[in-house]
């Protein structure tokens, strides 16, 4: 490949670590732009990466940071809005993606891949979260008949060594003694490994067959959120009994947990939970991809929490004596 230099924009997070070392094993060179970049040069340990600092708000840093590639990658998203910023979701979600899209065209970039999620719906009526993720996905593929290519992803939840998904609930089940209420608790899940997300980016960037498409992600089974923590309580070896909640007290714990620092669960989870996160068609299996099922993955993360949790504990006690 002649050009081959992918800017990813949200790179040093979770699914953007894992991404930017597969591509450069698919032989491209990954060009990623961070406020602090000087937070994540454990990534340049890969010679394939460079680190450029760049607000990405910033129009001219953003066309800066796109200069020279043949794609950029959009994997910019969070959970929660917190802190008062109310129109986070819009800004980061909905008139990002628009204005990479905008951007690419004008530095003459021809390919888009963006990160969206299942259930990306720009006319859900309460979830925040799922209506401007459809927000984003739509005004991506707006510029598709302007000459960017661009195809978008949907994923159910991602796991990985970094998640935040198993890596939460085992934090949240170790602090929780005896009894652990659990919300929306039939809600479903796909959990689809970050590998294979990773895989689907980088063999999509030059698949024709995936060009303009939306292209759900989802591992080999499908669970209920209650399911997922017992599995997560029995990988750590707790003793928790895991209650689920009714719609009202579902709801209740929302409003509540939402009032915290952080919302570990807010109103508008509970309003994203009301979908099942599962596909209709998944097409990793078209790509050529086999989805790697949780036990293949999970326990060896989760156990390496609990070992370090031993380690750390018997440091502390061997200073006391």
């Amino acid at each position: 490949m002649k050009n081959n230099t992918v800017c990813i924009l949200g790179g040093t997070g979770f699914v953007g670590r894992h991404l930017a070392h597969r591509l450069t094993r698919h032989g491209y060179r990954v060009t990623i732009p961070s406020r602090r970049p000087e937070r994540h040069r454990a990534l340049t340990v890969n010679h394939g990466i460079r680190l450029v600092e760049a607000d990405i708000f910033n129009a001219d840093m953003l066309g800066d940071s796109l200069e020279g590639a043949v794609a950029v990658i959009n994997l910019v998203g969070i959970l929660n809005e917190t802190g008062g910023r109310e129109n986070t979701f819009k800004r980061l979600h909905a008139e990002l993606p628009q204005q990479v899209a905008a951007t690419a065209i004008e530095r003459g970039v021809g390919r888009m891949l963006q990160m969206s999620a299942l259930n990306a719906d720009t006319n859900e009526p309460h979830s925040h979260y799922l209506r401007t993720k459809g927000a984003g996905e739509k005004n991506a593929h707006s510029a598709d008949y302007q000459g960017l290519v661009v195809t978008s992803f949907q994923p159910s939840v991602i796991f990985g060594p970094g998640d935040s998904f198993f890596n939460r609930f085992a934090t949240l089940l170790k602090l929780t003694p005896a009894v652990f209420p659990l919300a929306c608790p039939n809600s479903r899940f796909a959990p689809v490994y970050v590998g294979d997300v990773a895989e689907a980016f980088c063999l999509a960037l030059q698949d024709k067959t995936t060009f303009g498409q939306r292209l759900e992600l989802c591992g080999p089974a499908s669970y209920t959120l209650k399911q997922l923590v017992e599995y997560t309580r029995d990988t750590l070896g707790l003793q928790r009994a895991v209650i689920g909640l009714g719609d009202g007290l579902s709801k209740l714990q929302a409003r509540a947990l939402g009032l915290m620092p952080g919302k570990p669960f807010s109103m508008d989870n509970y309003y994203s939970l009301q979908h099942d996160s599962i596909c209709n068609n998944n097409a990793l299996p078209e790509l050529g991809i086999a989805p790697v099922p949780i036990d293949a993955i999970v326990p060896d993360y989760i156990a390496a929490r609990t070992m370090r949790g031993h380690y750390n504990r018997f440091r502390r006690h061997s200073k006391r004596q």
